[in-house]
């Protein structure tokens, strides 16, 4: 396959999934992932898709929320097995919160048999968690179609009337400076889950590690411990910081 033909490929699936891995366009193309990597950097400096340290994404994803059902396809396999570690957390009687994120939605099949009680903005979650062991909170405000979740300064105001012992959330990014979303609506909500938990979980599949988006929301001081597949020499980096990483092998 050429690189032109290559290239297309590539701009098909991001229109689809809006971000990709080096592997599954190794697997798509044909091409070994060296050659995939090559192609990456070579379609990046023609601005035609931005380069994650795990694959790519969309540029105009860098300002625009990939829906939800589409970036719930992605990497599944790392966000079941970064799921499943951070349930082990998660004891009977606690009280969490869960954000609209792809990742933190498959922390649901985990904790269906924990009498828990779960407060999100997250519409898939509250599907996912009905006649579960699951008590749910679903916080009030305006729906986004998109990303099927509740947003806006109601939702602000909904989450700050409540206290729980953990959070599991989710970026679009993080790096040692900071951690980055892909909107103020969905920052706005990140921060307030934090500020109202004991403990915040940041789930993040190694595809998040290393990659900035369109908003820097606050820095690393937020996290208390990062669930990730993520094994770069950037974890030690995050370790400095004072954060505890729990690393997953798929």
């Amino acid at each position: 396959m050429t690189f032109q033909k290559r290239a297309q490929k590539i701009l098909e699936l991001l229109e689809a999934y809006g971000e990709v891995e080096i592997r599954q366009l190794a697997q798509k193309t044909g091409a070994s992932e060296v050659t995939i990597r090559r192609d990456l950097s070579t379609m990046a400096a023609n601005k035609l898709l931005y380069r994650t340290h795990g694959g790519a994404m969309k540029t105009s994803d860098l300002i625009k929320p990939v829906s939800f059902a589409n970036k719930a396809e992605v990497n599944i396999k790392a966000k079941d097995a970064i799921c499943k570690k951070a349930a082990e957390d998660i004891a009977e009687g606690d009280v969490i919160f869960i954000d609209c994120g792809s990742t933190a939605f498959r922390l649901c099949q985990f904790i269906k048999n924990k009498k828990i009680k779960v407060i999100t903005n997250s519409l898939p979650v509250v599907n996912e968690l009905q006649h579960s062991a699951v008590s749910i909170n679903l916080i009030g405000g305006e729906v986004n179609p998109n990303r099927q979740a509740v947003h806006g300064s109601m939702a602000h105001e909904h989450i700050v009337r409540y206290r729980a012992s953990k959070a599991f959330l989710g970026v679009d990014g993080i790096t040692i400076e900071g951690l980055y979303a892909g909107s103020e609506h969905e920052a706005s909500n990140t921060m307030a889950m934090a500020s109202q938990s004991d403990c915040i979980y940041m789930l993040c599949d190694a595809s998040k590690v290393g990659k900035t988006s369109y908003l820097k929301f606050n820095d690393l001081s937020m996290v208390n411990i990062l669930v990730t597949n993520f094994s770069g020499p950037e974890i030690k980096e995050f370790e400095s910081k004072g954060i505890a990483v729990y690393s997953v092998r798929l």
